[in-house]
Parts: C-alpha cells; structure tokens; sequence
C-alpha cells in the first residue's frame, strides 16, 4: 500500500490576500482557484514551487469559531514546515520580501532552521534538512 498526504488545510482571513501572500512573498505556485457555487466558497490551492508533495488547501473560515482559528491552528506551536534546497537563498529573499522571523538561524543536527511567521501569524521552520536525514525527510 503507499499512502500520501495530498493537502492540508490552512484557515484564512480572505482568499485574495492569503493567495498573494503564498505567491508574491513566499514564490508558492497557484495549483488551483476554483469557484464552488453551491457551497458558494473557492477552492484553492498553493505549493511551493517545483513541489511534487503536499499543497496547502486556503480555506476562508466560515464562523466565528473558525475565525478564532486564524493564525494559531496549533496553539503557538510551529504548524508547518517549508524544506529547502538552499536555506540561506530563500532565507535572504523572504526577509527582502518583508517576513518576519521569530527565531534566528541555527544549526541543528537535522539541518539549518529559522522559524517565521506567515501573514495571520501561524509559525513555520524554514529547513534546509541535512544529507544524512533518511530519504523521506529530504528536499
């Protein structure tokens, strides 16, 4: 059997905001953006660029207590985590870009890593995994 995780869901203020913050400051590709009428919501979906894993699916919260989920869905922890080919390139470009990091670069026995915060707030590590990690956990 082979199993794989296809998106994972990330609550957002508004669709058009969300999509340029993925695509303009983070370079993430726009997979989809599909109207759904009956449901009267869009489906969308970013991923990184040359990704062929998981995309995150950018769901406009619906409610207040989906509203109260935007930017903490894991209650301050890092929720999601950004591999790269090249730490110090993208690193370098997303602080031109404007985002901000919470917590320096530093070398870790799996890789370099800094954390940043997306734009409502939820933390993702920006990790450049080290060789000798096991293949799956590899860019």
């Amino acid at each position: 059997m082979k199993q794989s995780i296809g998106q994972i869901t990330l609550v957002v203020r508004e669709y058009d905001e969300a999509i340029a913050f993925y695509t303009h400051v983070l370079g993430f590709t726009l997979v989809e953006d599909t109207y759904l009428p009956r449901e009267d919501k869009r489906w969308v979906v970013v991923a990184p660029p040359n990704s062929t894993g998981s995309g995150l699916l950018l769901a406009r919260a619906s409610g207040e207590e989906q509203s109260s989920r935007i930017g903490n869905q894991t209650g301050g922890r890092v929720f999601l985590f950004l591999y790269t080919d090249d730490f110090w390139r993208d690193y370098r470009n997303y602080l031109n870009q404007g985002v901000v990091f919470v917590r320096p670069p530093k070398e870790e026995p799996y890789g370099t890593v800094a954390v940043f915060r997306d734009l409502y707030g939820n933390l993702w590590d920006l990790l450049q995994p080290r060789a000798h990690l096991p293949t799956q956990l590899r860019v």
